[in-house]
């Protein structure tokens, strides 16, 4: 069986919706995540939105027309949010760090792998295919330490973790791309 790997563009990622929802909903079912099925169809609303971020971009990967993993990425305002985790990250990296390493970087915000398509390098080339592009190298990523098998793929692809443990109840980490010129500094903390 061929698997190919393509990014796709807002307007082309709806043709792949229904499989990057079954997609989601059954790699993220396991722990660490344990998300219930329907969390799936919140993503699928949300994916709708957030393929209107600024520098948005996806890349789907396909084995006889079948989504078997995927990836999404945009660019992360200059004016660094504040829902979701963003916070929570601006208050473990501090004002200037954010706004050096992550504002206006490419932020890649998911990539799941369907399980029976475990072990073929997908993750690895999604992952590739939405960073590559990266303004100056600089992309970021956030996961929880508890994703150990994701934590490992980021490591074995040149990503590196930030020093500074993120506040929050998910054990949540960011990652430095392999490209990123904070890297370096990263490893030490704040």
């Amino acid at each position: 069986m061929t698997t190919e790997v393509r990014t796709v563009g807002p307007g082309e990622l709806i043709r792949y919706a229904d499989g990057i929802r079954d997609v989601y909903a059954s790699a993220f079912a396991a722990p660490p995540w344990s998300e219930d099925p329907a969390q799936a169809d919140v993503y699928a609303e949300r994916l709708a939105r957030d393929a209107l971020r600024p520098g948005f971009t996806a890349a789907v990967a396909t084995a006889e027309g079948t989504v078997t993993g995927f990836a999404t990425a945009w660019i992360t305002p200059e004016v660094f949010p504040a829902d979701r985790s963003y916070g929570q990250v601006a208050e473990a990296l501090g004002a200037g760090r954010t706004r050096a390493w992550l504002c206006g970087a490419l932020e890649v915000n998911e990539l799941a792998v369907a399980p029976e398509a475990h072990g073929a390098g997908l993750g690895a080339a999604l992952l590739d295919a939405v960073a590559g592009p990266a303004p100056g190298g600089r992309c970021w990523l956030l996961t929880s330490t508890r994703a150990e098998a994701a934590l490992r793929l980021y490591e074995r692809t040149g990503w590196r973790r930030v020093a500074a443990p993120v506040p929050g109840k998910a054990a949540l980490v960011v990652l430095l791309g392999p490209r990123h010129p904070g890297r370096a500094e990263a490893a030490g903390g704040r």
